[in-house]
């Protein structure tokens, strides 16, 4: 049985480096790359890049709200037109600086408030499509199990990938816990491979009112800015390794 994993990465900025890149990448196969709006900078971005390709790690695109303040987790509001216009620029930054690191982009995953918004609102999910399409017809659109996003990505003829999250709480609507939410986050690297090994071979997921969700996900996040995400992929690496899991991409 074979799984991808992937990690939110270069969100650091200008003098604030990102929290743990170097540890993240030899634990995971694919890496979304923050592209200059809610974090990462230019250098940042080839230089996260380059790190990826020496770890033989899949690029992605993580386009989000022009939100540097915030980190793009506030919801901006911006209209369909805009939010496809700043996935196309984010996505084309990201194109050229993987180019410069003598890598490549495969695919694109929105950030925060903007991933929540399309997993939810249709319109926006059809203009995160758009942008994707403006940039490259080729990559793959990477968004929430289930959600809008996902639809949005077939009914544009981009390839859609199905994620679920080893980290966050899911309400019984399959949504994820709002953050500032106790149960929004689980921290626990030991239950974060549990769920890690339940998923990939039942495709189920409990909710934070124990409700059991079936999730088809082809890809496992950990966000990488979280305290904890080292550990917890660490764990969850060490019981693939027991329940004969491989890790490898989902587009190669």
């Amino acid at each position: 049985m074979t799984i991808d994993l992937n990690a939110d990465v270069g969100e650091g900025y200008g003098a604030w480096p990102a929290p743990a890149d170097s540890d993240l990448f030899p634990l995971i196969s694919s890496a979304s790359i923050a592209c200059g709006f809610h974090a990462g900078d230019p250098g940042r971005m080839r230089e996260t890049a380059a790190l990826a390709a020496r770890h033989a790690v899949v690029v992605g695109a993580h386009p989000g709200y022009p939100d540097l303040l915030g980190f793009g987790r506030r919801e901006l509001g911006a209209s369909p037109r805009e939010v496809a216009d700043y996935v196309a620029y984010q996505v084309g930054a990201m194109l050229a600086c993987a180019s410069a690191a003598g890598t490549r982009v495969r695919y694109v995953k929105p950030h925060g408030a903007l991933y929540n918004r399309a997993a939810r609102d249709s319109e926006i999910a059809r203009a995160i499509a758009e942008g994707i399409r403006a940039a490259d017809p080729g990559l793959a659109l990477l968004g929430l199990a289930g959600s809008a996003l996902i639809a949005a990505a077939r009914d544009a003829g981009l390839r859609a990938v199905s994620e679920a999250f080893l980290d966050r709480g899911y309400q019984r609507d399959g949504s994820l816990v709002p953050r500032g939410s106790p149960t929004a986050l689980l921290a626990d690297p030991q239950a974060a491979a549990a769920r890690a090994v339940r998923l990939v071979r039942e495709g189920t997921i409990d909710a934070v009112d124990g409700t059991v969700l079936r999730v088809e996900a082809e890809s496992l996040c950990v966000h990488g800015d979280g305290a904890r995400a080292v550990a917890v992929l660490q764990a969850v690496r060490a019981r693939f390794a027991a329940d004969a899991i491989a890790v490898a991409p989902f587009i190669r």
